[in-house]
């Protein structure tokens, strides 16, 4: 046993402390089916699934049908976001309990998240505002470090990767550096009521629909060298980038870091940037995307320097209310939820719930890949600009304890289960119950993920092939039933 499983062992009664066990739910049912099962006061209970039967003659009494032999799009997986405020709040707790928080998170037998989010510089997340170069007019880069880094992000990221060897991790900016702008600010915005004041002035302020960033071409080509050094230098420290978009929620004048562009602006910026990340084997997706059409999207699709390079889109927040849009005009697109919308810092059922639902609407639109936002967050949640964040664990930093978030098991029940490379299958129903997702995972086994959101058990009958499926399902719960090949 290596130093590192000594510590894995020695957790487990920590981890029993604050929750359920984070090994996976064991076989038990006939014919080797699983059934693991979360209400909000018992998270992550293991039931005697049924077995197998046949499917009725009588149409009427099969409530969904699943079809496994009609897969839809690829999964990529699921993830988070890495941020400073997460890795200090973590950074509290000894190793041990701080190995078995990681553990829950990344390891195989917790959420095994395999995507990881982080930021090109800083987000509202971070302890303040800091680019990589804020030396104004320095377009050689000269004075570009990620010595801040090193601190916070890249540990954390290289704590993930020691628990999931094939995480992959994707970057984005919240703002250029300021000498980039046309306001000069990292800010597009006042703060809000009770938000620390900024010093922003009027005249600073970003806006929707016009470009905040200098269009000139020696800012864009500059800019795109900065995203080459990001890339190089994370390399350099052992954490590899796959792929990056351009600018977090380009719509958005916010009281944080952020920067406005328009499609025109970001279309003229990205052959910039494909020049730098083309030769080091990275791939661009549009966005974030967090305005509900898509017609952004095809704006800069329909450039055609600009169109060709990107592999994908990444999708949050009202941005939704264009998937069904973007899947239509772009079949073959790939479309990422970026971002799970972060609540108030309640970190309670009613989210996890309202998490759920949104992670329907993302798969069943076409999305392959989910990413929760904070990993992990002090009591209070509160971001640097004065937000209050939920999170799916939520460390006591003054009692060096932390505690799963019921937003963690719901997602747990679709992560811990569904692996890379799986098809999302349709499961449809005439009957209009539609709280349940479906995949077929590489190894043929079937994941069926189902929410029963009423006060009382319901029973819900699922016809799969030639075989059927009865279920009682506990009131107010999440539940994944596995049905191996």
């Amino acid at each position: 046993m290596n130093r590192r499983e000594a510590m894995i062992a020695t957790a487990a009664t920590t981890a029993l402390a604050v929750a359920p066990p984070l090994l996976a739910a064991g076989k038990s049912g006939t014919g080797g089916i699983e059934w693991v099962s979360s209400t909000r006061r018992a998270p992550w209970q293991q039931r005697a699934a049924p077995a197998l039967g046949k499917v009725p003659a009588n149409p009427f009494a099969t409530d969904v049908v699943i079809r496994p032999d009609a897969p839809q799009q690829r999964i990529d997986g699921f993830g988070g976001a890495f941020s400073e405020k997460g890795w200090d709040a973590l950074a509290a707790l000894s190793p041990v309990r701080r190995e078995t928080a990681l553990a829950a998170l990344f390891g195989p037998a917790g959420a095994a998240f395999n995507l990881g989010r982080t930021p090109i510089g800083a987000n509202d997340i971070a302890r303040k505002w800091y680019s990589y170069d804020e030396t104004p007019g320095d377009f050689a880069l000269r004075d570009f470090s990620i010595a801040n880094d090193r601190e916070t992000l890249i540990p954390f990221i290289k704590a993930a990767r020691a628990l999931a060897t094939d995480l992959t991790v994707w970057a984005s900016p919240w703002s250029p550096p300021t000498w980039m702008k046309k306001g000069g600010h990292y800010a597009q915005a006042p703060a809000w009521p009770g938000q620390p004041d900024t010093g922003i002035r009027p005249e600073q302020y970003g806006k929707e629909g016009i470009d905040s960033f200098i269009l000139e071409d020696r800012y864009l080509d500059t800019y795109a060298r900065y995203f080459r050094r990001y890339v190089e230098a994370y390399r350099a420290e052992g954490v590899p980038i796959s792929m990056v978009m351009p600018q977090n929620e380009f719509n958005s004048a916010q009281p944080f870091p952020s920067c406005c562009w328009t499609p025109e602006g970001l279309a003229r910026f990205i052959p910039f940037l494909g020049r730098e990340m083309g030769p080091l084997g990275i791939d661009i997706f549009f966005g974030t995307l967090e305005r509900g059409n898509a017609g952004l999207l095809s704006r800069v699709l329909a450039d055609p320097q600009a169109g060709p390079v990107i592999k994908g889109v990444g999708v949050q927040w009202a941005g939704k209310g264009a998937l069904a849009d973007i899947r239509k005009a772009h079949p073959n697109l790939t479309i990422w939820g970026s971002e799970q919308e972060c609540g108030t810092g309640t970190n309670d059922w009613h989210y996890a719930r309202f998490g759920w639902e949104t992670i329907k609407r993302y798969f069943v639109n076409g999305a392959s890949a989910w990413h929760y936002w904070n990993l992990a967050m002090p009591i209070g949640g509160m971001s640097g600009w004065g937000w209050p964040q939920n999170a799916l664990i939520t460390v006591d930093t003054k009692a060096g304890t932390w505690r799963f978030n019921p937003e963690y098991w719901m997602l747990r029940h679709l992560s811990g289960f569904v692996r890379k490379g799986a098809r999302l299958v349709p499961a449809e129903s005439l009957f209009g119950f539609e709280n349940q997702l479906a995949f077929l995972n590489p190894d043929g086994s079937l994941i069926l993920v189902v929410g029963n959101e009423m006060s009382e058990p319901q029973r819900v009958r699922y016809a799969i092939k030639d075989a059927s499926l009865e279920l009682l399902l506990p009131a107010d719960s999440f539940n994944t039933i596995v049905i191996p090949a």
